[in-house]
């Protein structure tokens, strides 16, 4: 039963002509699926809509082949075939009683057009300002300028036809219209460019031709950013603040509207949205990373914004709003902000989850957050070694399914790696992957979890059960071999050479000067530089890469993570490569010169690679009681280590398969083929 004091959250709220049965809003967000899997985006939308969210939104959705941002996956309507695709969207989005809405978007300077090999159109001739590609721009004229309009205003109507709710004027994110907004990249001299009324035109003409374009038949939204350090921004909002239906408000700052929550927390941009809603009477709504139902409802309460704008936390449950119209509070997956979601968006192909294994799986795998598509048999039991995030997601999974379900931990609490990481700086959010399964599995009646229990393969033969799963995980080397050293480094057994995983689970705590060689390029390095700067330590970070934490691009941190490192004390050397450790110095090499650099210091922690602790698995598979068992199994970092992501993944579908023969010539998934 609803909590009355999240009731404001449930008002229908009228946007134009149409009405959203409630405040719950997922806002326009990246998939990884777009034009090029419209079934798989359809799937995952409508999960969305089932799961109670009022309004359902495209990612960004090109208006014409100028804007092509291949090879990450967007939206199209561009013709009729894009149409037809959309609308499988909106039918599986209004199914559920929801509204669809699509961001129309024209690229700019931000995108290289590889795809369509057309020039990109921007306020000036220049190279793409998103990475470092080789193709510059053209300066749109005035016949592209009316091309533009004429395009979006094309493009709306096809949204008409494709059945959307919701028509967006996108004018935010360094695309085009953020171009001609931005003094500093608006050079012209016409009516489109020097004053900020010259400047907001082109975002008004768009507005006024989309409406006309669309009628009475959709609401107009527009996103738009505005920024407290940035007087200018909400000048430019008021000359606007009556034409849409809808404001989608965000920052200027993506590193703050997409932080990770490492540096990032929730309703960061409520200040900045509090002061543009005081300046129109149409609804705001805006992100946030909302995951408390307590902050939802006061910042609708308190009038910083209308709707409870959403991206990652309805990726983490799509089912958010109906828990809580339920009162199921605690059965919330909450959103960690570790970004893996926006990583493989980043990375081409559609994106996953960290705390929910379905996302990305609706329509390939059939699969669904809050339902489990198998049952146990009869007298179906199983025992799980490992209650780390594969192991736990696991025993959730078949208990579920109607498993009795032991699980066995070698430890005195339940995490495995998650328990260890969560500590570290700034990744206690990361404790929810942890949290919330031992929620579900405490309500289970048949599912029992046994600390401080180091199984043998004799204990596991004693236990009796049908099943085994192995969910042991693996611990960092420190041979050094990984991505860019393939043999060990000479000194690699030398005492001072300590693995990471003595300074996480706190067995090693001297105090002294630490190198670190991070040949890991994500957030293990700087996070681990900052424990050791924050117990007292000297630290050096040595990395074969050009800069630090390279792959966290992806997730949008690499940048906060840098700034962190050069303006704290730990010391940086770059590409160069851990050669040898010694009694009397370490030495690197540039990987480009082969110059040596010596260093000192008291450890050495090699953060290259991490080895599966599979030693239980193996003597399983090769004990003589093993005909006894229905089945056995490996799962997460103990198969493959990766991203706590995919360990949580592995436990999932482990569950799912239990006992099925998936070894096949045949993939155990649909494919989406043109």
């Amino acid at each position: 039963m609803r909590d009355p004091r999240y009731d404001v959250l449930f008002d229908p709220l009228e946007i134009g002509p149409v009405t959203s049965r409630n405040r719950f809003y997922q806002v326009p967000h990246c998939s990884g699926m777009g034009r090029s899997r419209p079934k798989t985006l359809a799937a995952m939308r409508a999960m969305k809509a089932e799961g109670g969210w009022g309004v359902v939104c495209t990612e960004y959705c090109s208006v014409h082949p100028t804007s092509d941002d291949a090879a990450y996956q967007f939206a199209t309507l561009w013709d009729q075939q894009d149409i037809t695709a959309n609308a499988l969207m909106v039918d599986a989005v209004h199914e559920h009683n929801s509204l669809a809405g699509v961001e129309l978007w024209l690229g700019g300077n931000y995108i290289s057009n590889y795809d369509s090999r057309t020039p990109p159109l921007g306020l000036q001739s220049r190279p793409s300002t998103h990475g470092i590609h080789p193709v510059q721009s053209k300066r749109v004229d005035k016949k592209d300028i009316r091309n533009l309009i004429r395009w979006h205003s094309n493009a709306a109507r096809r949204a008409v036809d494709a059945g959307f709710d919701i028509v967006y004027v996108y004018a935010t994110h360094g695309y085009l219209l953020s171009e001609f907004l931005d003094s500093s990249s608006n050079d012209r001299c016409d009516e489109y460019g020097g004053s900020l009324e010259n400047r907001v035109r082109i975002v008004k003409e768009l507005i006024e031709s989309t409406r006309e374009a669309v009628g009475d038949k959709c609401a107009i939204a527009t996103r738009f950013s505005v920024d407290l350090a940035d007087s200018e921004s909400y000048d430019a909002f008021a000359m606007l603040a009556e034409l849409p239906d809808l404001w989608d408000l965000t920052v200027n700052d993506y590193d703050i509207e997409m932080g990770p929550s490492r540096f990032v927390k929730e309703a960061a941009l409520s200040a900045h949205v509090s002061k543009a809603k005081a300046l129109t009477s149409k609804p705001v709504v805006a992100v946030g990373r909302f995951t408390s139902p307590d902050t939802m409802a006061q910042v609708i309460r308190n009038g910083t914004q209308d709707m409870i704008g959403a991206a990652r936390p309805s990726i983490a449950d799509p089912f958010l709003p109906n828990k809580i119209e339920q009162g199921r509070i605690d059965d919330i997956r909450e959103c960690i902000g570790c970004n893996v979601c926006y990583a493989h968006n980043s990375l081409g192909i559609p994106i996953r989850c960290t705390q929910n294994p379905t996302m990305g799986e609706e329509w390939r795998k059939g699969w669904h957050p809050e339902i489990i598509n198998r049952m146990s048999k009869p007298n179906e039991t199983a025992l799980i070694v490992g209650a780390g995030p594969a192991g736990l997601e696991a025993a959730r999974v078949l208990g579920e399914c109607g498993f009795e379900v032991l699980i066995a931990e070698a430890r005195t609490e339940a995490g495995g790696r998650v328990a260890c990481e969560s500590r570290l700086h700034g990744l206690a959010e990361w404790s929810r992957v942890t949290d919330w399964r031992l929620g579900q599995i405490n309500k289970q009646a048949n599912v029992s979890l046994y600390l401080d229990s180091n199984m043998t393969a004799t204990d596991v033969f004693d236990t009796g059960v049908n099943h085994v799963i192995i969910a042991t995980g693996s611990h960092w080397t420190t041979d050094g071999i990984g991505r860019h050293l393939y043999t060990t480094f000479e000194g690699h057994d030398h005492p001072c050479v300590i693995s990471a995983d003595s300074i996480l689970h706190n067995t090693h705590s001297e105090i002294g000067h630490y190198l670190i060689f991070d040949d890991d390029h994500f957030y293990m390095g700087p996070v681990l530089a900052a424990e050791l700067l924050a117990r007292g330590n000297q630290v050096t970070l040595v990395n074969p890469m050009g800069r630090l934490c390279d792959w966290g691009r992806h997730t949008d941190e690499h940048h906060a993570a840098n700034v962190a490192l050069y303006n704290s004390d730990v010391k940086i050397a770059t590409n160069q490569l851990l050669t040898r450790v010694s009694d009397t110095e370490i030495v690197t090499r540039c990987i480009f010169s082969k110059e040596l650099f010596h260093h000192s210091a008291d450890w050495v922690i090699p953060l290259t690679r991490q080895h599966p602790d599979d030693t239980l698995y193996q003597s399983l598979l090769t004990h003589p009681d093993r005909s006894k068992l229905t089945s056995l199994q490996h799962t997460g970092d103990c198969r493959a280590p990766g991203l706590i992501a995919q360990a949580v993944y592995a436990g999932y579908e482990t569950a799912i398969n239990l006992g099925r023969q998936t070894d096949s010539d045949i993939p155990d998934f649909k494919r989406e083929l043109p």
